[in-house]
């Protein structure tokens, strides 16, 4: 009986569009429950490299793939190329903007070099364009994280146009874009990059930082119960809502029928009882 209204000339396109409603709220719970399977990947990977030793990259395989060891901790030897150096645009400390430096080390021992930032500058700095004041010269010892190169921004975000060979040298980067940054260089680049980490013995600029890390799984699998909850809401109240209108609307059809009779009876009564009074 209940289906059969579902279905009727007078619910079909209203039933339609629940169950649409419903299907939209179905696939944003499976949505959720992939971002929460993406989160615990992510999360098993970042953990796996925490806890491998410290890599040295002057005795590193060259064939490594370090983009797959991002956020295992990694050391290094070797000499700043100032030449090298651009900056990564748009960052933040303490509500204060600026840039981070973003500069070639050539790996001692080795024809190799790695990117490294090696942190925040005033932004008064950059724009005075002169960043020799924060040279590291000589050979250097930096410790931090291996990071992946990032070629494709967040939503909101901005792509680096990578200057095409011959082009001018682009100065002021969005994205750590390793290969786009190599391109700038008359030496190979590895694949990632080096984020330093902090030294309490260093105090001054650039001011280093840690990558920021939540390793939690989010609210991802509470989302995915809401987005069932309501769709299993919508479709199991749907026929009761249905069944309540269909009575409502039998209700008032009734008392709309009871008036009229009653409407009919006074009518009837008046005439008769004029009437009587012309035959009197």
């Amino acid at each position: 009986m209940i289906l059969t209204k579902l279905i009727s000339r007078q619910w079909w396109k209203t039933t339609l569009l629940v169950i649409l409603a419903a299907s939209v709220m179905v696939r944003l719970g499976i949505w959720q429950l992939d971002r929460l399977a993406q989160r615990r990947a992510f999360n098993a990977r970042v953990e796996a490299q925490l806890d491998q030793p410290r890599l040295d990259l002057n005795s590193a395989d060259a064939s490594a793939d370090l983009e797959s060891m991002e956020y295992r901790e990694v050391i290094v030897t070797g000499e700043y190329d100032p030449a090298g150096e651009v900056t990564l645009r748009n960052q933040a400390w303490n509500n204060h903007i600026g840039v981070n430096l973003l500069t070639p080390l050539r790996i001692a021992g080795s024809d190799q070099a790695v990117l490294v930032n090696r942190g925040w500058v005033p932004l008064e700095d950059y724009s005075a364009g002169d960043l020799t004041k924060y040279a590291e010269p000589g050979v250097v010892n930096v410790r931090g994280v291996i990071r992946a190169s990032q070629s494709k921004p967040e939503i909101g975000g901005r792509a680096d146009q990578v200057p095409s060979p011959g082009a001018g040298k682009l100065m002021a980067w969005n994205l750590v874009n390793v290969p786009g940054i190599a391109s700038q260089v008359d030496y190979p680049l590895l694949p990632a990059y080096i984020q330093q980490t902090p030294d309490p013995e260093w105090t001054s600029l650039p001011y280093r930082s840690q990558p920021k890390l939540e390793l939690t799984e989010g609210p991802h699998f509470g989302y995915a119960l809401q987005w069932f909850s309501f769709a299993a809401i919508l479709m199991i109240g749907y026929p009761f809502y249905i069944r309540r209108e269909e009575i409502n609307s039998a209700s008032k059809f009734r008392l709309r029928g009871e008036y009229t009779r009653s409407v009919e009876m006074d009518l009837t009564t008046s005439i008769e009882e004029a009437q009587e009074k012309v035959n009197r």
